[in-house]
């Protein structure tokens, strides 16, 4: 019976490594303050100028493009570092003293992958949860591990994958994938 059990704990062992824990990275992202990125659409208001307030999405290159300004890079910025780049840009030559309030019209949306019965692209709303996101796929197939997940995420201009519980809040942007559990 000892044998027995000393193999099963062996046999065990490389799947031990299989779970990612969430890293310190992964974990601060989580409470950082929202950042811009590709396919974000933002409500820019330029107080005294209705022609320029408007929404404007965020492009494949992190810009957003405005009459007179041309185009204004926003990816990585959070919403008042955008206001002051947008004004920034204003005044140069444009407007004397321009006032401006940039806030989220939609946000990026989320994908989700794997032991869904309808993978996709989805819109993000906020509060969602992995069991939400899957929830709004159609929910879990039976083979769907319904306690863990993967995430990737961007963060700091790098890519994280971690191991999360289905409880796990995730954001705009986010991966989801949802693996195939072995029992």
């Amino acid at each position: 019976m000892n044998r027995r059990s000393a193999l099963l704990l062996i046999a065990a062992m490389p799947l031990a490594g299989c779970a990612r824990p969430p890293s310190p990275v992964f974990d601060a992202s989580s409470d950082a303050p929202y950042t811009l990125g590709t396919g974000d659409r933002l409500r820019v208001i330029v107080f005294g100028q209705d022609n320029l307030s408007n929404v404007y999405a965020v492009d494949s290159t992190g810009c957003v493009s405005m009459p007179l300004i041309d185009v204004v890079p926003v990816a990585g910025l959070t919403t008042q570092q955008a206001e002051r780049a947008i004004e920034a840009k204003l005044r140069n030559g444009f407007i004397r003293e321009p006032r401006v309030a940039v806030e989220i019209d939609a946000f990026r949306p989320f994908y989700i992958l794997g032991e869904v019965t309808t993978p996709g692209q989805y819109p993000f709303v906020t509060g969602l949860t992995i069991q939400k996101a899957a929830a709004i796929a159609s929910g879990f197939t039976p083979r769907a591990d319904r306690y863990q997940a993967e995430i990737t995420r961007q963060v700091s201009g790098g890519v994280v994958v971690a191991a999360v519980p289905t409880t796990y809040p995730i954001r705009p942007g986010d991966t989801i994938v949802v693996k195939e559990r072995w029992f």
